[in-house]
């Protein structure tokens, strides 16, 4: 008789997480496949795009995630539970890096130049980049947890710890910022 592998790939987050706080670690492996990269791309977002630390961040979430298992809720989703760790975590290095550039007396990078004739799609790219880097932790949370992530307007509620009418109230804000930001593209025709 061959025993065949348990597949998985079917069951919900939120068995798979009931698996693993029984010792099935193929269920761990499953939520790493569901997971690992979104948190990683999430990381190096809001992490200034920093390979390694976006690395080390998705592999301490995956540690934490690991040794706090039990204190999952089960009757709650379990994305937004990882999002908010990850949120949290962000908010630290945000901490970590505002105490360097303080004792460090180091200066922001200098902005885009928007007054080139000739502007293509490329320096329009870099401009909307520069505006995300420059948001508060707050404003670029929101921003990478709607835009890039995609998640719904209730689950960055729950994410964030915070009413729905005031995701949408800065997620309005936040947009018009940005377009006043990027006015200078407004009327142009991008080269590809």
């Amino acid at each position: 008789m061959v025993l065949q592998p348990v597949s998985y790939q079917n069951y919900t987050d939120e068995l798979l997480v009931e698996l693993i706080t029984d010792g099935k670690t193929f269920a761990f492996d499953e939520l790493y496949k569901r997971y690992g990269q979104k948190l990683f791309s999430y990381f190096f977002r809001m992490l200034w795009k920093n390979k390694e630390l976006a690395e080390d961040c998705t592999q301490e979430l995956f540690f934490k995630l690991i040794k706090n298992m039990e204190k999952f809720d089960k009757q709650k989703n379990f994305s937004t539970w990882m999002y908010s760790i990850a949120n949290n975590m962000c908010k630290n290095e945000y901490r970590k890096e505002e105490t360097r550039l303080k004792y460090q007396n180091m200066k922001p990078q200098a902005g885009i130049d928007h007054n080139k004739e000739n502007v293509d799609m490329g320096n329009f790219k870099k401009a909307v980049s520069g505006c995300i880097n420059e948001l508060n932790e707050d404003k670029k949370s929101l921003f990478i947890l709607r835009f890039n992530e995609q998640l719904s307007v209730p689950d960055i509620s729950k994410i964030l710890n915070i009413p729905e009418g005031t995701v949408k109230s800065r997620l309005f804000y936040l947009l018009k910022e940005l377009k006043d930001k990027l006015a200078p593209f407004q009327n142009i025709s991008f080269n590809q």
